[in-house]
């Protein structure tokens, strides 16, 4: 699934007139780069939300023959965050027998990263996670917090004190999540929010209960988010 249905305000004026899935560098948009990523690693099957200017999302895909791949659009009537986004879009990992097997990624369209997927999802699969997050040790404004497993326990939003803890851990570690999840579907029902919220919200939640969810060290690859002009000129000059 590609979180795109943001209203891009960090990019504003560029998404007063078009979503930001449609920003462009070097002449691609980045839903074209994020459809790209995706492919190198196999998926074919995709979901996108989409919300502001979300007409343009989909004639964009229509005119593209969605990339050579199946791609669904969930539309948000009113913003959902990720987690509610998530909820909204749970139909598309069901079977047809209506189960949920297969872990999927879930990947912010204003990221760009080298990071490899395929090692990732397979990460997941091997220590049985009920979601994998790609952290790097780098500087953020938003810290998760893990402990010397590598367990989620808790995070810290800089400058506002003391971090937020949900369960007790020895030699805890701050890293910066990248927007690149991998997660099992038996996750979803468990995530007891409703409407809009974070899903960060949902895991940290499901970790207070001892659920398995996993730091990635990423910190080898490339990253960036280009969500603001500045970041996206940046990308821009490579």
């Amino acid at each position: 699934m590609i979180l795109a249905a943001g209203l891009g305000t960090r990019l504003r004026p560029l998404t007063d007139t078009r979503p930001k899935a449609l920003a462009e560098v070097s002449g691609r948009t980045l839903l074209e780069m994020t459809l790209a990523r995706l492919r190198e690693c196999r998926v074919d099957e995709v979901i996108i939300n989409v919300h502001h200017f979300a007409d343009m999302v989909v004639e964009y895909l229509e005119a593209k023959d969605n990339f050579g791949m199946h791609i669904e659009v969930s539309r948000e009537h009113s913003l959902l965050d990720t987690g509610g986004g998530l909820r909204e879009a749970s139909w598309f990992f069901l079977d047809d027998s209506g189960r949920m097997d297969d872990p999927f990624i879930l990947h912010n369209v204003d990221v760009l990263s080298t990071i490899d997927l395929e090692r990732m999802m397979q990460f997941h699969i091997d220590h049985q996670a009920l979601a994998t997050l790609a952290v790097q040790d780098r500087e953020t404004s938003r810290y998760l917090i893990f402990d010397e497993d590598d367990q989620l326990c808790g995070r810290r939003v800089k400058g506002e004190g003391k971090a937020e803890i949900v369960r007790a851990a020895s030699n805890p570690t701050e890293l910066a999540f990248t927007g690149i999840h991998v997660i099992s579907p038996r996750l979803l029902p468990m995530m007891e929010h409703k409407g809009a919220f974070s899903i960060i919200d949902a895991y940290l939640d499901l970790a207070s209960r001892e659920r398995r969810l996993l730091a990635f060290r990423a910190d080898e690859y490339s990253w960036r988010d280009v969500g603001n002009l500045e970041n996206l000129k940046k990308a821009e000059q490579g």
